[in-house]
């Protein structure tokens, strides 16, 4: 008899172990997720300055962190409780679909192509395309001055191709991994121009004011969203409402002002959030 009660009390502790704090699935919420583990696992850029960077020292900073940082914190999870996972133009839907990361906050241009696969909350920015040169380049103007010259974009990334396509048929594309690697080759004297959302571009200048600039003319319209698992409409839900807060608080323009605002870069008005 004694051994029946003893192998009911185990069995008890196995289902209460089951069903106790930090138990979730792949298909909940990042509501839940976030409530259940006071973790979550974010998913920025590691190179884009001004937006998301990991520094030397070993710090995530940034206006793309700060937002990051704030819906977090909305959600509950501590600054200290985040895992930041490097996430790149060419990952951000798989980073997410695999479970690799529980939302993604890297300058990801909301598109009906990746709601195909994604979920945004959002738009927490809008921007629109742009050219950074060097300095010295007087003649490159707009897009239309690229017949003949090399245009630099990152892999899996469709700024460059759009130039191509509406603006200057003879250009000659140039795709590195990184922006970073374009702007090394745009210093290098190895391409003439690189393309993509201007505040992106913005913090490269706000980093060599004297070596770069911004051609100043944007030529498309991108709103940034924050991406999560297709189908979370809760998730999405809590994070607009943390977007909006960030933004009548004052920290959205704080932020932008401390991380964007020494590029010279025009910062736009607060985005209407809208869960495009």
């Amino acid at each position: 008899m004694r051994w029946r009660m003893l192998l009911g009390a185990a069995l008890l502790l196995v289902t209460a172990s089951a069903c106790g704090p930090g138990k979730v699935s792949p298909t909940d919420s990042l509501v839940t997720r976030a409530s259940a583990t006071d973790h979550l696992t974010i998913g920025i850029r590691f190179d884009a300055p001004g937006l998301s960077e990991h520094t030397i020292d070993g710090r995530f900073v940034g206006f793309d962190v700060d937002v990051a940082t704030f819906v977090a914190s909305e959600l509950g999870v501590a600054a200290k409780d985040i895992t930041w996972r490097e996430t790149t133009s060419a990952t951000r839907e798989t980073d997410l679909t695999s479970g690799a990361v529980d939302l993604v906050v890297a300058t990801y241009s909301i598109t009906d192509k990746r709601k195909q696969v994604v979920s945004f909350a959002g738009p927490y920015f809008s921007t629109g395309q742009d050219l950074l040169v060097r300095r010295t380049s007087a003649d490159i103007a707009g897009p239309e001055a690229l017949n003949g010259r090399r245009l630099c974009s990152v892999t899996g990334s469709t700024p460059a191709q759009q130039v191509k396509d509406k603006f200057a048929q003879a250009v000659q594309l140039v795709e590195y991994p990184r922006y970073s690697d374009c702007v090394t080759a745009l210093l290098a004297g190895q391409i003439d121009a690189v393309t993509t959302d201007a505040v992106i571009l913005a913090g490269y200048v706000a980093r060599d004011p004297e070596l770069l600039k911004l051609v100043g003319k944007p030529f498309s319209k991108e709103d940034y969203g924050v991406g999560l698992r297709k189908g979370d409409t809760q998730g999405v839900a809590a994070v607009d409402d943390a977007i909006r807060k960030m933004i009548s608080s004052g920290e959205w323009l704080r932020s932008l002002n401390a991380n964007i605002g020494p590029s010279g870069y025009q910062l736009p008005a607060p985005p209407e959030v809208t869960s495009k």
